[in-house]
């Protein structure tokens, strides 16, 4: 008896291959030492990612980052923040720092 089955491809496994490779982010880890509440800070313009021990508030947070209130903002969840909002352990943040010209 001859075997007519075509041997069987891992048709995913080639496609997996074929695919770009996802892009890994780099998350810069500030004061490892600290085993407390910790949140993620994506920095723009810079792309930075930096996992850091939480401030409690965005100006705390501005502070840590050696930024002045006037020269970023900072969001969550696409909402912006006043220096005075509270920041939740694990939240995930964004810091843009602005500049104007004359």
């Amino acid at each position: 008896m001859t075997d007519t089955a075509t041997p069987a491809t891992d048709t995913q496994a080639t496609e997996a291959a074929a695919a770009p490779a996802a892009h890994a982010v780099h998350v810069q880890v500030v004061k490892p030492e600290h085993t407390g509440a910790r949140v993620t800070v994506l920095v723009q313009p810079e792309e930075k990612y930096l996992s850091m021990p939480r401030p409690k508030t965005s100006r705390q947070l501005l502070a840590a980052l050696g930024l002045a209130e006037e020269t970023a903002l900072v969001a969550r969840n696409g909402q912006l923040l006043t220096p005075d909002r509270h920041i939740w352990p694990d939240d995930d943040l964004l810091v843009r720092k602005v500049a104007s010209s004359g």
